[in-house]
């Protein structure tokens, strides 16, 4: 397990077996990795780097873990209503019950929150939920927002210019108005809750956010609460 080769078999990081199995992003498995809840051949493993072979047993709190036979990467139009998470002790939807069924352990790449909806990628490949995931990969995410009232001006000004709400800096890359109570909103970095935020700060509260694109992936004519394969040409565009 420790050397670079092994009957000729080149090694796969520990940590990028376990994202390719579906058990979690290649980050968390990391940390899963660090807490000692993995052996590989009875042996418990604490160092992400090691390397494990096809001829390797490998197991996640004593349960075996195998690779999955297929990668996934899926596009789901989320319904409000439903939380991106796998379980949730206030037994709310899951948005992986929208999914089809069959073996392959699946998770969301990045979070709509439960009231927002839209575009949410589902997928069982740690390497591609790593690599859409990562800041570096400046995907654009791009949603519609209507108010309960008018938006003000100040709102566009404020997502335009940057503000600073409760001591985090918030500014989309472009936000445009679309109709009285409606706006356009285009961001890349996405802060956690940025839009309600900001709306918050202004008294507002959007009765819709839905995101309607990921980078080079859009929403188009895909059902609330279906789901697809992403094309190859998808997939190329997200790099």
């Amino acid at each position: 397990m420790l050397s670079e080769e092994q009957n000729g078999e080149k090694g796969q990081r520990l940590q990028v077996y376990l994202a390719h199995a579906g058990v979690a992003s290649r980050r968390a498995a990391e940390e899963i990795i660090a807490q000692g809840r993995v052996s590989v051949n009875g042996k418990a493993v604490t160092t992400p780097g090691s390397k494990v072979y096809p001829d390797d047993t490998v197991l996640l709190d004593g349960k075996p873990v195998q690779t999955e036979s297929r990668l996934l990467r899926l596009a789901l139009n989320k319904p409000p209503g439903y939380i991106c998470s796998s379980s949730d002790p206030q037994g709310r939807p899951l948005a992986l019950s929208l999914l089809p069924e069959g073996r392959e352990r699946l998770y969301s790449v990045g979070r709509l929150d439960y009231l927002s909806s839209g575009l949410i990628f589902f997928t069982n490949d740690g390497a591609f939920a790593a690599a859409i995931g990562h800041p570096r990969s400046e995907l654009e995410k791009e949603y519609i927002v209507e108010a309960s009232g008018q938006i003000p001006d100040a709102v566009l000004e404020a997502f335009n210019q940057g503000i600073t709400v409760d001591g985090v800096h918030y500014q989309a890359k472009e936000a445009k108005r679309t109709g009285r109570k409606s706006i356009n909103v285009i961001l890349v970095e996405g802060k956690n809750r940025e839009i309600r935020r900001v709306f918050s700060h202004f008294h507002l509260h959007p009765v819709l956010l839905r995101r309607i694109r990921i980078g080079p992936v859009s929403i188009g004519d895909l059902k609330e609460g279906s789901s697809r394969p992403l094309t190859g040409v998808e997939l190329e565009g997200l790099g």
